[in-house]
This record gives structure tokens, C-alpha cells and sequence, in this order.
């Protein structure tokens, strides 16, 4: 082997070095020297002028090697064909990589590790979809919700009420049917587990973060030194706005139905499109709901449901049998449990009149009368807290609500339970001769969707004549009022589509004031002081001017300040509203002409520079590609002319409009320079046009900054200082942290406990580890 090796190898490498060859490679080598250097002479080297047009490109694109005398010979017509098979070469490149990226040849050939982990890493991952961005300007849903909302106020309360439908459909004054609104499978129990959560379906994360500790099989908690284990109940209430921000097919099986489905599987036979049209469906080998011990889940319907009449609920909800592993037995959007040891819980559908109908209170009154024994305990479940709502408000609602309360449950009832705020409040009654009619009080609405503020509701006290005092609350006041600095520092990064809308605002108030042409007082002031006060006496200037000569300015003035004053609250008077109304708009316009004056100065000066406006007419920019194109690259065989005659004049023209078009400072400042040395009326509609439209799109730039700076400073002093706009401020910061739900347990000697367990930090890296049911 080795002898055979060695007498082979000189007939292959080392002939190489055979001394007739040798010299024949060594001119080969030096003109490969020579010709390098003439390359990175001509073509890597700067050039300054058509005399050092580049050796290579000469060479490689019209086929000229040569020159001589110091002059270059006509150029011919024709493409080099080394340019052409380089220009098919890459042609033929690109094809092939979009072939093989299109068929299955990228099956065939695994990607890294490192992508592949990144790829598993992504597929692992749920599908969920991020909280609502309630300020955005582009949002399709949001405006879709206020239409929504309009309809459902002016059609549905007081016109039509799905509630009288339902009543009627059931005959709930026939006994026979009372089985559509009063389950009582879980009454012959010893003891029973049942959870209570509210406002689910913003946030993918936050919502999933919920309904996956509802799912675990058991729960492990600390306290006073000592672990308890909770384990899974065998009820789920859920207590209204199931999706945000309106209900539709989307939101439903994307916010609501998919965090419970990872969280806990629906059955291997689970269809979504089924409808289930005779509840309960229930699994096979079943007779009543009594022999079915898998967990089970009962929701009413929130404000946020009834946005188109409860169409929706209806459907997913009475009409489907699974919300992941929770079975749905109910049929209706309200009603009656009946619980082991004498406990009751009503759910009740307060629909947009934040009460019940007459059909409903007539069912749970004849219930009361008939099966709500003298001693039982009822805990009252609702969407909305009024009793925390109407204090703010100062306002009474729930007038049936109440009466069923006081006059036909006469101190039974325990609790009640609602969401819609978006936090955790516990209330209890402070023991007196008077009459208790609720002992317990209890809001939880922190189930997935943003949070609420709790500190401006830290004095409430009183309710149906009763002292409450406050047990718990989650977060604290403190940090409730801490949370709320976060509108000025983070508005704009939690609401960054509201420039949208924001820069268009500044852009309308400032609108008239274009352009400034009388700036020389303040550029030529000698001291700072008097730099300043000529700034603030030009805008002020300007605001004078606004209020006396200009339509669209002081119209955008005027509507914005109709609308500020209607934006706040109700809950102030109207001197108040007027007030602050006026104080929020002065700081916005007061922004807007600020911005205006910096940018006009800021022209102003580039123009006295020579940096802007130098050429009088809009096309500098091209003027100067112009220049270097034709120092740098000629063209001595006539390309270009060929292709401006071939493309009809397209060619230069097209380059030369979109540098002007991207060339929007120069733009800006001709146009500027023209309307201050001839006046408005010289200028064409069309260049009117184009100056505004330059100067709207750096002036919606500066200002978008700031006009988030003002509105979220202005959403902080109001929730903080005034206690007003705690929907408002909140939902801006769009918090997916401080979530919890309520576990109750009716125990052995029939006493109820309650463990409410709370996630302080929501995690956004689940991965889908599925829980079957």
C-alpha cells in the first residue's frame, strides 16, 4: 500500500514542479500579481473624476480590457457576457433557494440545533393573545365594542331584555321546569369545594395563570406555620365579562375558552362546533348530574356580554356542555344552586340595568319562599359590587336586588360575591343592634383582565344601614396608589397605538400657527433670560392669533374641550368637570404650540445656516446624486439615455420624486422659505398640500412623546389626588399581575371557609403541559 501510494502521488501533484512547468506557473503567478494591482488601484481606490473609472467594471461590464494612448476606445453597445452570465448565475441562485425553501427539500436537510431548540421553544408555547390595548387609535375591536355598547343601551334596556325570553321559554311560574334554573346535584354531599373567579378573558397569560391553578389536582399553601392542602373543587363560578373588549366568536374561543382548554382538557369526544341542544349532555353510562364527579362550572353574564343583547353567551355558554374540563350543565344566564348543609348560591343576571328583571326576582322569591329553609345560608353572586359602586358613584341601584335581600332573604343571606372591579376587596359588618342583612362582602374580579386600583375605595363603610370595615384588600392602598405613577412613566410604552390619534390632535391645534415667520427676536436676544421670555411671548402670540383668525385651530380647541369635559366622571360636579376639563386641555394646547414654536425655530435656524433651502426648489437632494452619479460612474456607452428613452421619461423622473418625497427637511423648508417671502395666497393648492403634509409628519414625531406625557400625567393627579378615573388610569397600564381567585370549602360541620389564593407576578414563557380531564 504504501509503495503504490508513493509512486502515484508525482504523477499527480508533484508533476507540478517539473522545471518546463515550474516557469510557465511563475508567469502565470506574477501577471495574477500585476492584475490584482491594477484592481485595487482602479476599482478599490477612491475615484475623483472619469478619468479613473474603474479598470474591473469597464472590464466585466461592457468587455473592455485595454486602453492605450491614455484614452479608452468608444465603448461598445453591447453587455460583456461575463456580466451576463454572472447576472444568470445569481438569477439561477435565487431561484434555487426559493425552490428548496418551497418544497420538500427542507425536509430532507435538518436545520442546527440552535434553530431547532428556538423552534421547539416557540411551538411549546400557547397561542395566547396579549391584553387589550384599550387606547389604542387603530383598533377595530374598540370600536366595534362602542357601537356595540350604543346598540345594546339604546335597543336592548328597556326595548328588549334576553332575560324575558329566556323566562318565557322556561315558564319558571310551571314547577316542572324550575330544573332549567335550580340544580341541586351537589346538595346530598358531605362536605363540597367550589372556587369563585370574575373578569377572565383579557390577557392569554394572566387568564391561563388563573385557570391553571384552578385545574391542579391540589394545592399546597403556608400558613402560621403549617401547610394546607386545598384540593380541587368540584364547582367553578365565574361571575361575568368572560371576554374583552366585546363578545364575539373570536374573543370567546381565543380569551376565554382557550386558556381553560390548556389549562384542562375538554373530553377526547369534545367538538368544538357542536351545539348541545338538550342539557346537560351528560357523559355516557349517566342518568342525572348527580353521578358525575368531574368538575363542574357555573358563569353569569357580565356588562361586558350583554354588548350585543347576550347573543354570544347564549351561545357558548348555554349551548356548549365544556369550557375545557368544566362541565356546563346550565341553560340559562341565571340561576340557583343548591348546596350541601343548607347552602344556597343565586346567580343573578344584572344585564346592563345593574338589576334583575321581574321574572327573575319572581323565580328566586317563590324559591325562597318554598326551599330556602328558615335556617339556610345563601351567598348571592353578581357581576357588578353595588354596594362598593353605588358609594363611589353616590348613586342607588339594584332596587330588586335589594328587595329580595331584605325582604324575602331577612338576614340569610352570608355573602355576596361579585367581580368587575379587578382586584380584591373583603368586607365584614361591624357588630351593632341594628339589623344585618349581608354579613360579608366580597369582591374578586382579578381573574385575567387588567387590574384596578383599590385605594379609592378604601372609605367605604356602609351598607343597607350597616358598618363594614375593610378585612383585606389586594394590592394594599399603598401599592394601589404606587401602581399609579406608572401612568406617567409607562403610557406611552403600554399605548404606543394612541400616537396615532395623539399626533393628529397637536397636529389640529398647532395646525394655523404654520409657519412662524417672525422669529428673528427671539434667535437674537442676547441673554437666556430673554431668549425665554420671547419664546413664551411668541406663543403666546400665537394663542391670540389662534382665538382670532384661524378656523381649524380654535375648532380643534373647542371640540377637544367639549370632549375633555365630557370624559370626566360624573362622579364631580359641573363646575368641577368644567374646570378640570379647561386645565387638561390648556396643558395639551399649551404642549402643541410649544412643539410648533421649537420646530419653526429649529428650521429656522438650519436655513440661516445654509444647511436647508439652498437651492430653491425641492429637488437638491436628486441634484446632488445627480453630480456624484456622473463624477463617479459615468457612462460612456449611453446607458442611462437608453433607459430614460425605453422607460418614457419614467426612469429619472421616478428617482428624482421619491428623493424629494424622502427628502421631507428640504421639502419643508422651501416650501417655508416661499410662504414666508411671497405669502400664502402664492402658493398652489397642491403645494399647500405638500408643505402641510411634510410638516405633519415631523411635527406628529415631536409630538407624540408628549402628548402621552400629558395625558398620563394628567390620568395620575386625577386617580391619586381626586379619586377619579380609576377605570381610566388603570386600563392604560394594562397590568396582567396581581391575579387570584376565592376557594371556598363547606366543611363537615356545614361552616364555610374561604381561602383566597393570589399570583403576584404572571409568567409569559408557559409552556403546554397540558392537564387531561
Amino acid at each position: 500500500m504504501k509503495e503504490k501510494t508513493t509512486e502515484r502521488m508525482p504523477s499527480g501533484w508533484f508533476s507540478l514542479w517539473k522545471k518546463e512547468q515550474r516557469n510557465s506557473w511563475l508567469a502565470k503567478f506574477v501577471r495574477m500579481n500585476e492584475f490584482k494591482d491594477q484592481v485595487c488601484s482602479s476599482w478599490f481606490a477612491p475615484v475623483g473624476s472619469a478619468n479613473d473609472y474603474p479598470f474591473l467594471s469597464k472590464w466585466v461590464i461592457y468587455g473592455e480590457l485595454t486602453c492605450s494612448g491614455g484614452s479608452c476606445a468608444e465603448s461598445p453597445a453591447e453587455i460583456s457576457p461575463i456580466y451576463s452570465l454572472w447576472a444568470t448565475f445569481i438569477g439561477l441562485y435565487i431561484a434555487n433557494y426559493v425552490v428548496e425553501r418551497s418544497t420538500g427539500w427542507a425536509l430532507t436537510h435538518p436545520v442546527s440545533q440552535k434553530e431547532s431548540e428556538k423552534l421547539k421553544k416557540k411551538q411549546m408555547q400557547p397561542d395566547f393573545l396579549d391584553m387589550v390595548p384599550w387606547y389604542s387609535g387603530t383598533s377595530a375591536d374598540l370600536f366595534k365594542t362602542v357601537f356595540d355598547l350604543l346598540v345594546s343601551v339604546t335597543v336592548f334596556v328597556g326595548r328588549f331584555d334576553m332575560r324575558m325570553m329566556q323566562a318565557a321559554m322556561s315558564r319558571v311560574e310551571d314547577e316542572a321546569k324550575q330544573e332549567d334554573l335550580l340544580y341541586d346535584q351537589f346538595s346530598e354531599r358531605e362536605e363540597l369545594w367550589f372556587d369563585f373567579m370574575a373578569d377572565t378573558g383579557d390577557g392569554g397569560n394572566s387568564s391561563y395563570s388563573v385557570a391553571k391553578l384552578l385545574a391542579q389536582p391540589s394545592l399546597r399553601i403556608h400558613s402560621n406555620d403549617s401547610v394546607i392542602t386545598l384540593p380541587r373543587s368540584n364547582l367553578l363560578l365565574i361571575g361575568g365579562d368572560l371576554a374583552y373588549p366585546n363578545p364575539s366568536e373570536f374573543t370567546y374561543e381565543r380569551r376565554l375558552f382557550r386558556p381553560f382548554e390548556y389549562a384542562l382538557q375538554p373530553p377526547l369526544w369534545y367538538k368544538e362546533e357542536h351545539i348541545a341542544v338538550n342539557k346537560p349532555e351528560l357523559p355516557g353510562g349517566m342518568s342525572s348530574l348527580k353521578q358525575y364527579d368531574g368538575p363542574q362550572c357555573f358563569l353569569i353574564p357580565g356588562n361586558h356580554d350583554w354588548f350585543d343583547g347576550l347573543q354570544t353567551f347564549m351561545r357558548y355558554i348555554c349551548h356548549k356542555s365544556w369550557l375545557g374540563g368544566w362541565f356546563m350543565p346550565q341553560k340559562k344566564s341565571y340561576f340557583a344552586l343548591q348546596l350541601p348543609k343548607g347552602w344556597w348560591v343565586f346567580g343573578l343576571d344584572l344585564a346592563l340595568h345593574c338589576d334583575i328583571d321581574v321574572y327573575q326576582f319572581k323565580f328566586f322569591s317563590e324559591l325562597i319562599r318554598k326551599k330556602v329553609g328558615e335556617y339556610d345560608s345563601v351567598i348571592i353572586m353578581t357581576h357588578e359590587p353595588n354596594w362598593l359602586l353605588d358609594w363611589y358613584w353616590n348613586d342607588v341601584t339594584g332596587k330588586n336586588v335589594t328587595h329580595l335581600i331584605r325582604d324575602h332573604l331577612r338576614g340569610r343571606c352570608m355573602l355576596r360575591m361579585a367581580g368587575d372591579l379587578h382586584h380584591y376587596m373583603r368586607h365584614s359588618y361591624v357588630p351593632s343592634a341594628k339589623p344585618v342583612y349581608v354579613q360579608h362582602l366580597l369582591v374578586n374580579g382579578c381573574g385575567g383582565a387588567f387590574l384596578h386600583p383599590t385605594h379609592v375605595f378604601s372609605n367605604f363603610n356602609s351598607l343597607y344601614g350597616t358598618s363594614y370595615e375593610s378585612k383585606a384588600s389586594y394590592p394594599s392602598f399603598e401599592d394601589s396608589s404606587r401602581i399609579a405613577l406608572g401612568n406617567i412613566l409607562k403610557f406611552r410604552k403600554k399605548n404606543w397605538q394612541f400616537d396615532f390619534i395623539g399626533g393628529i390632535i397637536y397636529f389640529i391645534l398647532a395646525f394655523s400657527m404654520f409657519p412662524q415667520c417672525k422669529l428673528d427676536h427671539i434667535l437674537q436676544d442676547d441673554t437666556f433670560s430673554g431668549h425665554i421670555k420671547s419664546f413664551f411671548g411668541t406663543v403666546w402670540e400665537a394663542f391670540i392669533y389662534m382665538l382670532g383668525h384661524s378656523y381649524v385651530s380654535s375648532a380643534g380647541s373647542f371640540i377637544l374641550l367639549v370632549a375633555a369635559i365630557i370624559f370626566v366622571p360624573s362622579k364631580v360636579s359641573r363646575k368641577r368637570k368644567v374646570i378640570i376639563g379647561v386645565l387638561h386641555v390648556s396643558a395639551h394646547l399649551s404642549s402643541a404650540l410649544i412643539l410648533m414654536l421649537l420646530m419653526e425655530l429649529g428650521i429656522e435656524t438650519c436655513i440661516r445656516h445654509k444647511l436647508l433651502a439652498t437651492s430653491g426648489h425641492h429637488h437638491t437632494l436628486y441634484e446632488w446624486y445627480r453630480s456624484v452619479e456622473s463624477e463617479h460612474f459615468p457612462d460612456p456607452s449611453g446607458l442611462r439615455p437608453r433607459i430614460e428613452q425605453w422607460t418614457f421619461g419614467l426612469y429619472p423622473a421616478c428617482i428624482k420624486y421619491l428623493m424629494s418625497a424622502f427628502d421631507i427637511p428640504e421639502v419643508m423648508a422651501v416650501s417655508r422659505s416661499d410662504i414666508c417671502h411671497n405669502g400664502m395666497d402664492s402658493v398652489s393648492r397642491v403645494g399647500a398640500m405638500i408643505y402641510y403634509a411634510s410638516v405633519f409628519l415631523y411635527f406628529w414625531v415631536f409630538s407624540t412623546p408628549i402628548v402621552s406625557l400629558v395625558f398620563g400625567s394628567y390620568l395620575y393627579v386625577c386617580i391619586n389626588w381626586l379619586h377619579i378615573h380609576f377605570d381610566e388610569a388603570f386600563s392604560s397600564l394594562r397590568i396582567a399581575n396581581y391575579k387570584s381567585f376565592t376557594r371556598f370549602h363547606i366543611n363537615l360541620k356545614g361552616d364555610l371557609e374561604v381561602f383566597t389564593l393570589a399570583v403576584d407576578k404572571v409568567r409569559n414563557d408557559y409552556r403546554l403541559l397540558l392537564c387531561v380531564s
